[in-house]
């Protein structure tokens, strides 16, 4: 069983947007339904496909800081700041697994990278294509919905 879906949103997905000065409803949909989709809300957290709750792989994890964090460093910084002090110098990718905030920053950074506009909180089919591209190129929109409709979509009709 993974993390409930309105803790979730309230306790790390909010306030690591909010951190980021990039919080808005549709950001928040998203991270949500990519975490359902990617590890059924922290069910599993790690497997072939990658590490945490957005199963990001090493290799897009080292790319995003040296293609894009590293052209910005203020928010590089900023999400340094998130990473615990040691133990991201020695396995940074152990942070995608153990720390919620630092994971759900990447995980938006790796959808903020490709400049995106973001679609309504609701559009769950243009949230799943998002997903496709950017998490789960094999994946089928079908899956991200599903995913969607189980673990995501009761908490933000209560509107988390």
């Amino acid at each position: 069983m993974g993390i409930a879906a309105s803790e979730l949103c309230r306790y790390v997905i909010r306030p690591t947007l909010m951190y980021l000065g990039r919080h808005d409803a549709a950001a928040e949909s998203l991270l949500l339904g990519i975490a359902a989709s990617q590890s059924e809300l922290g069910s599993a957290l790690h497997d072939r496909r990658g590490h945490g709750l957005y199963s990001i792989t090493e290799p897009r994890h080292r790319a995003l800081w040296d293609d894009y964090l590293a052209l910005d460093p203020e928010r590089a910084s900023l999400v340094r700041g998130l990473a615990s002090q040691h133990a991201f110098l020695s396995a940074p990718q152990l942070e995608l697994t153990v720390n919620l905030r630092y994971a759900t920053a990447i995980a938006w950074l790796l959808v903020e990278q490709r400049r995106y506009t973001l679609p309504a909180p609701g559009d769950v089919l243009a949230m799943a294509r998002i997903w496709k591209e950017i998490f789960h190129p094999q994946g089928r929109l079908r899956d991200f919905t599903q995913a969607w409709q189980t673990c995501a979509c009761p908490i933000k009709q209560a509107a988390c």
